[in-house]
């Protein structure tokens, strides 16, 4: 699969898995931003409805990080509100790598 075509598949699974709940976009309200996610402290946006466990979580985003919580949220940050889980490993490395493409330029 071409670079272009892994990263149209990577941002079809966010948007069906995860848009529903997170924003990928600057400016949405009460919504924890995830353009920018690599290297952030988890629960860190200000203004987001984070859950106090995820604020207090100390979790440091990166794609191990991410790769262990997307399939169970619960197990990383106990108390987590995130309910989406993404058990299969080809679909949490597509949007991990879609997530990593995005930046705040």
């Amino acid at each position: 699969m071409s670079a272009v075509a892994q990263e149209a598949e990577g941002q079809r699974l966010f948007r069906q898995r995860c848009a529903t709940f997170y924003s990928n976009r600057l400016g949405q309200q009460n919504c924890p931003l995830l353009i920018g996610i690599i290297g952030r402290t988890a629960g860190s946006v200000e203004g987001a409805n984070y859950s106090d466990t995820m604020r207090s979580s100390g979790v440091t985003w990166d794609r191990q990080s991410l790769d262990t919580f997307l399939p169970a949220p619960r197990q990383l940050v106990r108390g987590t509100r995130m309910t989406v889980s993404v058990p299969e490993a080809a679909q949490r490395i597509a949007i991990i790598d879609y997530l990593e493409s995005r930046s705040i330029d």
